[in-house]
């Protein structure tokens, strides 16, 4: 006898992505895994368009595509002893209390990494890096609405198409703005009727585990790298249609009737990776300045492991089961 693995998978993905989450709003690759690895191709070079043309016949240039594939990140929670699980199974509540540590870590997690991943490496034409330029408070300069214009503008300039444009605000980006107007930007990323609120042009989100930079030099520091003095935190923007998620399999490990513990103990799988699309239509504004960065916790507990010999970005992912 053992668990109903289908059961607590699927409870375990109820509700992944809420509608807060900025994961709902970015291209779902998922229908193109195939045992947990995306196969495709990176789309090669536009043609030009010939205005009032008279030279024919005209030349015929072969678009090569450059095939990709990317294999899929793991994300293990740490086990869990449950009491009779197979009494639990049956219970809607009592389900949903034993998964709902391992959903939030998981979605903790995968956020995580995905917020770092569309955040810019440094500042390009097609990937605008903004430092702010408000009053400095403590160690940084707050974020202001001339700052979130000129990302706008940048975002025009490289001729990033003008819908579908979000902006994840950092949480304290959020109360510097709130603090700026209280009228304007108290409600600003609530969502109604499914929809986040526009500002700039830009759907507005929020999350706490945006990307870490440098202050000093402007650029993103690795998701894993350690606290450092010049670690500052960053607000993200990106357009839809250049940014992408992945959905794999979810697996459930369980001990049955584990005689020594006299209960059954059980462990999530899941395999996923966010990722832009092309290098282009992602961008931030950083803080001016040190410090606010929230992160430390949630990366210590997210233990993230190179395979042996790997060169596509992939990684193992441990996850304890409570935060800090």
């Amino acid at each position: 006898m053992g668990l109903n693995k289908q059961v607590w998978t699927t409870q375990l993905m109820g509700n992944f992505y809420p509608e807060s989450s900025f994961l709902r709003y970015v291209k779902d690759f998922s229908t193109l895994v195939d045992n947990d690895i995306i196969n495709m191709a990176e789309a090669g070079v536009d043609p030009d368009v010939l205005v009032n043309n008279t030279t024919y016949p005209i030349k015929v240039v072969q678009r090569v595509d450059k095939p990709i594939s990317i294999e899929l990140d793991l994300f293990e929670t740490e086990n869990t002893l449950v009491r009779r699980p197979e009494v639990i199974e049956y219970s809607y509540d009592q389900l949903e209390s034993v998964i709902m540590g391992h959903r939030s870590q998981l979605r903790a997690a995968t956020a995580a990494k995905a917020a770092h991943a569309f955040a810019p490496q440094k500042d390009g034409v097609f990937t605008p890096v903004i430092m702010t330029t408000g009053e400095t408070v403590g160690t940084r300069k707050r974020i202001t609405i001339a700052d979130i214009l000129l990302l706008k503008e940048r975002f025009d300039d490289a001729n990033i198409p003008f819908e579908d444009r979000y902006l994840v605000l950092n949480p304290k980006h959020l109360s510097d703005l709130i603090l700026f107007d209280v009228k304007a930007f108290k409600d600003i990323t609530d969502i109604t009727n499914g929809q986040p609120k526009k500002f700039a042009g830009f759907n507005v989100l929020q999350t706490s585990c945006t990307a870490t930079y440098n202050g000093t030099t402007q650029e993103k520091v690795e998701f894993d790298a350690e606290k450092a003095d010049t670690d500052t935190f960053c607000s993200f923007a990106f357009q839809k249609d250049e940014v992408m998620k992945a959905d794999g399999q979810v697996h459930l490990y369980e001990r049955f009737d584990d005689p020594e513990e006299r209960g059954t103990i059980l462990g999530f799988d899941k395999r996923f990776i966010a990722l832009p699309i092309r290098s282009k239509g992602i961008g931030a504004i950083v803080s001016d300045g040190t410090g606010g960065v929230t992160t430390y916790n949630l990366r210590k507990q997210i233990k993230a492991t190179k395979k042996a010999g790997e060169d596509t970005g992939t990684s193992g992912v441990s996850i304890d089961n409570e935060l800090e």
